[in-house]
């Protein structure tokens, strides 16, 4: 006797689940398998999205290399990682003080990170300095600093660290970019060349590594919504930003299956994607009304 057809529907839901449940678990399993006693550098490790990457990577037993601009941060989020944490299971990060905005400074960082270890494994490069003003009242001295964290920073320690996977051909180099490395906006025009460049570096070393066995990958995503749990639904129907905790699980799964490139962003910014490279004209049109829109809303004030 067969099941009533009434009952179909509900089993197939009930077994897609179950089906859903079993690939997370096998996924999140083979995250922290992948990932254990690697070498795991994050530039930024004190930021929101840093410290969901910390957390994660930790649970997963690498062997962190935390770095930031503040030891005060650095060690509260050490004394995070290592309360109640199973010294069996997982390793004591080490701390390193990383400031992209003192350039002079990088080459006693990166000897420091690489006698953490000996070697880097997997460099996440996650450290972002904003900018948003009209083109006109931006100062060269700003251009300079936001051009040294969001460029210069990320592709000189990469530069730094590249010989010591070179010479044990392996390695995995992970550039966390924005969606403005591929699109410009207005009002972000420092933002977007430094995302510009640093896309198009590391886009060049994908290809001139690759022999060595390393792997290059970039990750565009939209803005990150830090927004309260409780304020998520609201949130991202205003915003289309993307929280912290999707950002570090998706450069987990990045990191673990190789992807070289991650779009990680909403409908909207996707379609203005596509606009830049067959209609360029209409997003150039669409843009421009903005601008004209946003400051006839000023002046309304």
């Amino acid at each position: 006797m067969g099941l009533p057809s009434v009952m179909v529907l509900p089993l197939l839901i009930v077994l897609a689940a179950g089906v859903y449940y079993i690939y997370n678990e096998v996924l999140h399993f083979m995250s922290k398998s992948l990932v254990r006693n690697k070498v795991v550098v994050i530039t930024d490790a004190v930021s929101g999205v840093g410290t969901e990457c910390a957390h994660l990577f930790h649970k997963g037993g690498a062997r962190l290399i935390l770095c930031g601009t503040s030891w005060d941060k650095l060690e509260s989020l050490y004394d995070s990682l290592t309360t109640d944490a199973d010294p069996r299971e997982t390793f004591a990060p080490k701390l390193v003080i990383l400031d992209f905005s003192d350039m002079d400074s990088m080459e006693d960082v990166i000897a420091e990170v690489v006698e953490c270890y000996g070697c880097v494994d997997v460099l996440i490069c996650n450290s972002s300095m904003k900018l948003k003003a009209p083109v006109q009242s931006i100062s060269l001295e700003q251009d300079r600093n936001v051009m040294d964290v969001n460029y210069f920073g990320p592709s000189t320690l990469a530069k730094g660290v590249l010989p010591t996977m070179i010479s044990r051909r392996s390695g995995h180099i992970v550039l966390v970019n924005s969606i403005q490395g591929r699109l410009a906006v207005p009002f972000r025009s420092s933002y977007a060349a430094s995302k510009h460049a640093a896309q198009a570096f590391f886009d060049c070393l994908r290809a001139e590594v690759e022999e060595y066995g390393i792997v290059v990958s970039t990750i565009s995503h939209t803005f990150i919504n830090a927004s309260e749990p409780e304020a998520l639904i609201i949130a991202s129907q205003l915003t289309h930003g993307v929280r912290p905790s999707v950002l570090a699980s998706e450069i987990m799964q990045t990191v673990n299956r190789k992807r070289k490139e991650v779009l990680l962003a909403h409908p909207i910014p996707r379609v203005a994607l596509h606009l830049r490279s067959f209609f360029p004209p209409f997003l150039f049109a669409v843009l421009a009304a903005g601008v004209k829109d946003s400051v006839l809303a000023e002046q309304m004030q």
